[in-house]
């Protein structure tokens, strides 16, 4: 039996989630003994295991990854997280709907992450002018902000700088950049402060196809501790303040069938 590269990387991949290998062991296992009883059955097996045959043995994938979604909606944007299991991908979700302002918050979050999405509002409302939002709007359409997997609880300020985008994309509904993710915290003072779990989250974004990352410049340090070769196909944005955060994630175009928010 010949288990190749692209087979090996299928069994991560659609069967584990896990910090260590112990699960993947198991999956190999299981392949292996398929095989096995394939030789005491005299029934025929590929030698040169396939993905096809992968998905045979061990069933459809559970736990295909996340990969970058399109940039045709308005305030969708992807964000990186950390978990248990190491890196991930998150899309901050927001829409706009008729109301008196109010802000809801979905996605089964934790304290932290909904007071960055408080902060990153509020920093918007008091730089209103500078984005080229009408005030008036805050008055008259409620936001709703979600994350999508509500059965997964996630928290702690890393999504900032994605909750921030995501409102600014919403509230001008100007194109978010292509194949673009971002991981930091936020201040009222309009600073983007460093987070941990960058290596885990650099990895996450490459297994998501993502381009480019944008990070705190005091991440710059975490980033070049990382062998380069993991760093292959991937631009950094070191940023400083959410303006600067912005500049690099928002294009001037607008979304297909923008609203009309005034």
């Amino acid at each position: 039996m010949k288990l190749a590269k692209k087979q090996l990387e299928k069994i991560v991949e659609g069967y584990t989630r896990e910090s260590g290998v112990r699960g993947l062991e198991k999956q190999i296992a299981k392949v292996v003994r398929f095989v096995a009883k394939s030789i005491a059955m005299e029934e025929e097996y590929n030698i040169d295991l396939t993905n096809d045959d992968i998905e045979t043995i061990l069933g459809i994938p559970r736990m295909e990854r996340d990969k970058y979604e399109n940039n045709e909606v308005a305030g969708v944007v992807t964000g990186l997280a950390w978990t248990q299991v190491g890196g991930d991908i998150l899309f901050i979700e927001s829409i706009l709907s008729k109301g008196k302002g109010s802000l809801s918050i979905t996605g089964n979050l934790g304290k932290v992450m909904k007071e960055s999405a408080t902060i990153a509002l509020e920093f918007i409302k008091s730089n209103a002018e500078f984005y080229g939002i009408d005030s008036a709007t805050f008055d008259k359409y409620n936001i709703h902000i979600h994350v999508p997997e509500g059965a997964t609880p996630k928290d702690g300020p890393s999504a900032g700088i994605t909750m921030l985008t995501s409102l600014v994309s919403l509230l001008t509904q100007r194109k978010v950049k292509k194949s673009i993710a971002m991981t930091g915290e936020i201040t009222l003072r309009g600073k983007v402060l460093p987070v941990g779990g960058i290596k885990e989250k650099i990895l996450a974004a490459k297994r998501a196809k993502v381009k480019e990352i944008i990070l705190s410049d005091q991440n710059k340090k975490d980033v070049l501790e990382i062998n380069q070769s993991y760093l292959k196909g991937l631009k950094f944005h070191y940023v400083r303040e959410m303006n600067e955060v912005i500049d690099i994630a928002l294009t001037k175009q607008k979304v297909k069938n923008a609203k009309n928010l005034a």
